[in-house]
């Protein structure tokens, strides 16, 4: 038996009806394989409304705002030391005692110098009224005695220097002398540290200036004391901006009357300047920023829905939505990463989410 050789074009035809059932078979494959792939766990949480905050945050070192240097204003030996490290003075406080032996041999040789100069001119004024002294003579006497009555004050002076007083009202932050040390003139003995107040100097960059006033509110966070935050204000803001490093500094003042904060702690400071009452938040977490857009996927009858929000202030983990949600949104807040629009999702945390809801409704009526 003789076959027919086939055209060209019927072989052409056999390969593409072939082809085209290769496509439909794969096509349908892979809408089954669609059908089978498991939905992806995520939370979800509801969006909350409450008061978010506009805050610039730094770090910076307290420091104390009045520290004092004392120094011995005469020499001598340490007889008496009355205070120690830690302890609190107020200004004028004798602190510690200097031999004032020769000091005060000297003001007695002065005292005596001034007496008798005293009398002498009292004598003198006797005589100069009834003329039976010349003026000048009677000048001179009398320029003697205010020389030696300002002599006479000195030695006075220096003798009290023999008692070290505080400069300031603060706390003995370090003692520089030991018990029969003889010091120098000028020598450090102490170190008198103002706990009221403490402040700390804080540099923000110049594109906050306006921002940023005297009075705004403050917290400051320091790690060493693992309590609450300090509350303090700004106190001054600098009215210039360092041109080599772009920056303002602010002042900002803190009181402490547990004495607690010490000067050289680290705090980390948030200034507030600006507050929205009642808005709409979401955890900062479940933004997606792609390309200069925000966004966040919700939950619409099990499936992921992108939806393109407008943020404004963040605050504590919470950003603030000023468009592009509902109050009562399902909106992804874990297993947003790598989460494709229009993929099916199971929410993993829904029995809690309904009684969160239902909590509120309940809430809700009863204030009714």
């Amino acid at each position: 038996m003789k076959l027919n050789p086939l055209s060209p074009a019927a072989f052409a035809l056999i390969f593409l009806l072939a082809a085209c059932q290769q496509q439909e078979g794969a096509a349908e494959n892979s809408e089954e394989e669609a059908d089978e792939t498991p939905p992806i766990p995520v939370e979800v949480g509801k969006p909350e409304r409450g008061d978010i905050y506009a805050v610039y945050t730094g770090t910076a070192p307290i420091q104390a705002l009045a520290e004092a240097n004392v120094v011995g204003k005469v020499g001598g030996e340490v007889r008496e030391i009355l205070v120690e490290e830690g302890d609190t003075v107020i200004k004028g406080q004798i602190l510690a005692r200097l031999d004032g032996d020769r000091l005060r041999l000297e003001l007695s040789q002065s005292e005596a110098q001034l007496r008798k100069l005293q009398r002498d001119y009292e004598r003198n004024v006797d005589l100069s009224e009834r003329g039976l002294i010349s003026e000048g003579d009677f000048e001179k006497i009398k320029f003697e005695m205010e020389a030696l009555q300002a002599s006479f004050n000195l030695s006075k002076l220096e003798l009290d220097y023999t008692q070290i007083r505080a400069p300031i009202d603060g706390v003995i932050s370090e003692r520089l002398i030991k018990l029969g040390n003889t010091i120098r003139e000028n020598d450090p003995v102490f170190r008198v540290t103002s706990f009221d107040p403490l402040v700390a100097y804080l540099h923000v960059p110049e594109r906050e200036y306006r921002n940023i006033d005297k009075g705004q509110a403050v917290s400051i966070d320091i790690d060493a004391l693992q309590g609450p935050a300090v509350v303090a204000n700004v106190t001054r803001v600098s009215p210039i901006v360092d041109p080599e490093t772009g920056t303002f500094k602010i002042t900002i003042e803190m009181f402490d009357d547990q004495l607690r904060i010490k000067p050289g702690m680290f705090g980390r400071i948030s200034v507030v300047y600006d507050e929205h009452t009642n808005v709409l938040q979401i955890p900062r977490s479940a933004i997606i920023e792609d390309v200069g857009q925000s966004s966040v996927f919700v939950v619409e009858n099990d499936i992921a829905v992108r939806k393109l929000v407008e943020t404004g202030y963040s605050d504590e983990g919470m950003i603030e939505i000023t468009s592009g949600l509902t109050d009562d949104a399902d909106v992804v807040i874990v297993g947003q990463i790598g989460l494709k629009p229009d993929a099916k999702v199971t929410v993993i945390n829904a029995d809690e989410t309904s009684q969160l809801n239902l909590a509120e409704k309940t809430d809700t009526q009863v204030a009714d």
